[in-house]
């Protein structure tokens, strides 16, 4: 039975994830400290249930061993990748940053990656595709996500199909050069998710993008 003296431990582990949050730590320290956390508490209590009150301080400390290690090894490979693709994409306008559930998340403008009301690849996409195709390839692990966006010119009926239609065509694009399908996730947002204000043209083209999302297997895009 779990004593008051285990709930402790399990709250203390459980406040090592609140400390995850602080702003000032890099990616790789905060999947470090966020790996602790998630194993300090797992570990407590299960060995809570199976071992009473040393076996909750034993699981808490083997645990958080593990979970750092784990959280260390999975944001160095991020880290990784992001900077592969940062030089991949330099000059092209295309923002490669870290979103807060850890993935990578490449922005595609409208002015590289298509016309306005159209789904077919622009001449200056291919060459930032084709170099992310070749990465993917080497890296079996990476799972992509692919989400086409418009502006809020013309009906949700005509929208829809389109920023779906554009997801669908970067994902044909990374298929022919050798990238699995089963690997690539696609959908459509429509006007549904604007970045900027539809009410100027400027705005209305920053809205109208595709963005690619990396992450491992074991994380839900």
């Amino acid at each position: 039975m779990m004593t008051s003296k285990n709930l402790r431990i399990i709250a203390c582990a459980s406040a090592v994830l609140v400390l995850t949050a602080c702003a000032d730590m890099s990616p790789r320290d905060k999947g470090t400290a966020q790996g602790a956390g998630i194993g300090a508490l797992g570990g407590a209590a299960l060995g809570a249930l199976v071992g009473g009150g040393n076996g909750a301080t034993k699981g808490a400390v083997i645990g958080g061993i593990a979970g750092a290690i784990g959280g260390n090894i999975w944001s160095k490979k991020q880290e990784e990748r992001q900077r592969a693709l940062e030089q991949q994409t330099q000059g092209t306008g295309v923002e490669v940053t870290r979103t807060a559930d850890n993935q990578l998340k490449l922005n595609i403008p409208s002015d590289i990656s298509f016309d306005v009301g159209r789904a077919d690849i622009k001449p200056n996409l291919r060459g930032v595709l084709d170099d992310f195709a070749y990465g993917l390839k080497d890296d079996a692990a990476a799972r992509v996500r692919i989400v086409g966006h418009t502006d809020n010119t013309g009906t949700d009926a005509i929208n829809d199909p389109l920023s779906e239609r554009r997801a669908e065509s970067v994902r044909n694009y990374l298929v022919d050069r050798g990238v699995s399908g089963g690997r690539i996730d696609t959908a459509g947002r429509g006007e549904r998710e604007p970045i900027a204000d539809n009410s100027t043209e400027a705005g209305r083209a920053k809205n109208r993008r595709v963005e690619i999302y990396i992450r491992e297997p074991e994380q839900k895009g």
